[in-house]
């Protein structure tokens, strides 16, 4: 059985071209440049899924919220995750409810097959009749059958997918190729309506080729300076222009560190919003380095990058961790990288900048060691 494929809803949403659609963006405060506005108008354009690939914190997940927001579309988001498998992705039997059509029908079954003198007769007879039980109306839908379902248009957010086995990549290609579900039980279901598609990967792993052929595929980095502080101002309008530049610019040195987690946006928004309250409340923090500490915290997760930050923000070269004896060539490369000294000589991290034009004044109050 074949679900009948309907017309798309009057209220779905397309977009003329790159222009429009990243004007669309700006008004939901997401801030995307010119040639990301132009692969993903070609993705919603062509009905085609788009791929984003990066690291975590750039705004990949945003991007589908937004997107739907921009659009008037919901959002259907299956996150991924190691184990994930069909019951969670595609759908189950909501077998409670079959139970309960089945004792439903019980008294009526028990009269007809009271009619049979012969076991295997009445055996015959009940494996015969459709009881209904495998129908739509028994399904639980997962986000992937939600989508092909949804008579509305929808975007479809398949987040993290390197967190899953290849194995689940297997069942993304049926949706992702022929915008349908196949149920061995009932039949093949097409989609009611065009979904977009939005993968995101943090890089954890390679993804399988099939699912790549299947996609746009655009490599989403950090953004330039300029547009983060764009960024921060637009999701966070209470921040100054001045003190947005100097946590962005903060942020910036710090993913130039071997860290073991970068500043993500989300985090910048957060340590610009933490320098205002710093600000207003007048908190009693006379060291420029105590702020920037303090700022820290919103920016870095770890123990081990919060130590490294600030040595280097402090000019002190953090010593060489000793490689392992089978550390081979590229270990020996991340010890060099690790102790080598950080740029930071902006005026920022001097402790003056900052104030001279109205900014947090986020360094130690002394010119960085060279």
């Amino acid at each position: 059985m074949t679900a009948p494929h309907t017309a798309p809803s009057l209220a779905d949403v397309r977009f003329a071209d790159g222009i429009e659609l990243k004007a669309a963006l700006r008004e939901v405060d997401y801030i995307a440049d010119d040639e990301f506005s132009v692969v993903v108008h070609l993705a919603t354009a062509l009905d085609r899924p788009l791929l984003l690939e990066g690291p975590a914190g750039v705004g990949k997940t945003e991007l589908a919220k937004s997107l739907a927001e921009a659009a008037g579309r919901r959002l259907v988001r299956l996150q991924c995750y190691e184990g994930l498998d069909d019951n969670r992705a595609l759908y189950e039997w909501d077998y409670a409810k079959q139970l309960l059509h089945v004792q439903m029908l019980r008294d009526r079954l028990s009269e007809q097959v009271a009619a049979f003198d012969d076991v295997v007769d009445a055996s015959r007879f009940l494996a015969a009749q459709d009881f209904g039980l495998y129908s739509e109306a028994f399904l639980s839908v997962r986000p992937l059958l939600e989508a092909i379902l949804s008579p509305e248009p929808v975007v479809l957010l398949v987040d993290e997918v390197d967190r899953t086995e290849e194995s689940m990549e297997a069942l993304l290609l049926e949706v992702l190729a022929e915008g349908q579900v196949t149920i061995p039980e009932i039949g093949t279901f097409t989609a009611r309506s065009a979904p977009w598609v939005i993968l995101t990967s943090n890089d954890t792993r390679e993804l399988s080729p099939a699912l790549k052929r299947r996609c746009l595929h655009y490599h989403l980095d950090y953004p330039t300076p300029e547009r983060e502080r764009d960024i921060v101002t637009a999701r966070a309008p209470e921040v100054e222009s001045a003190v947005a530049a100097d946590v962005v610019e903060l942020a910036r040195t710090l993913r130039a560190l071997p860290l073991r987690k970068s500043p993500s946006i989300a985090e910048v928004i957060d340590a610009a919003r933490a320098a205002v309250v710093l600000k207003a409340t007048g908190v009693a923090v006379t060291s420029q380095s105590a702020i920037r500490d303090i700022l820290l915290a919103a920016l870095l997760k770890y123990t081990s990058d919060v130590d490294l930050a600030r040595g280097r923000l402090d000019g002190v070269a953090s010593p060489p961790p000793t490689p392992a004896p089978e550390a081979g060539a590229d270990s020996r490369e991340r010890v060099t990288v690790a102790s080598r000294p950080a740029n930071t000589t902006t005026a920022v991290f001097r402790g003056h900048g900052g104030r001279d034009r109205g900014g947090i004044g986020v360094g130690n109050g002394r010119p960085a060691r060279r």
